[in-house]
C-alpha cells in the first residue's frame, strides 16, 4: 500500500509541476527588442523571476511525501498546486512590465478569481 501511494505522489507531483513554464524561462521567451525590456521595471521582474527560480529550486524533495502518513499524497498536490498559481502570477508580471503585447490567454486565468467563477453568472 505505501508503494503504491508514494507511486501515486510522485505521479502528480510530476504532472502537476510540468504545468506552468518557470518565471525565468518565460521570461527569457519575450523579445528583447520590445521597448519595455530595457526598462527598469522589466529588469527588476526578471530579477525577481530569477531569485524565484532559485528558491524554488531549494524547496524539499516531495518524493518522500509517503513519509507524511495518509495525508502525504494530498499536501503534496496543494503544495504543487500552489507553486503553479505562484509561477503564473511571477510570469503574468514578468510579461506586463516587459512585453507590449497582450497577456497571453494562460496567464490571464487565476488573477485573483477562479474561472469557474467567472464563467458561472447568475441572474
Amino acid at each position: 500500500m505505501k508503494r503504491v501511494a508514494s507511486g501515486i505522489a510522485c505521479l502528480l507531483a510530476a504532472t502537476i509541476t510540468g504545468c506552468a513554464i518557470s518565471p525565468a524561462e518565460y521570461a527569457a521567451t519575450l523579445s528583447t527588442q520590445d521597448p519595455k525590456w530595457r526598462s527598469p521595471q522589466c529588469e527588476q521582474a526578471r530579477q525577481q523571476a530569477a531569485e524565484y527560480d532559485a528558491g524554488e529550486k531549494d524547496n524539499l524533495d516531495w518524493a518522500a511525501a509517503p513519509l507524511f502518513g495518509p495525508y502525504g499524497v494530498a499536501l503534496v498536490t496543494t503544495i504543487k498546486e500552489q507553486e503553479q498559481k505562484q509561477r503564473k502570477r511571477y510570469s503574468r508580471e514578468v510579461h506586463l512590465q516587459c512585453s507590449s503585447l497582450p497577456l497571453p490567454d494562460e496567464l490571464q486565468a487565476g488573477t485573483g478569481q477562479s474561472t469557474r467563477a467567472q464563467a458561472t453568472k447568475y441572474p
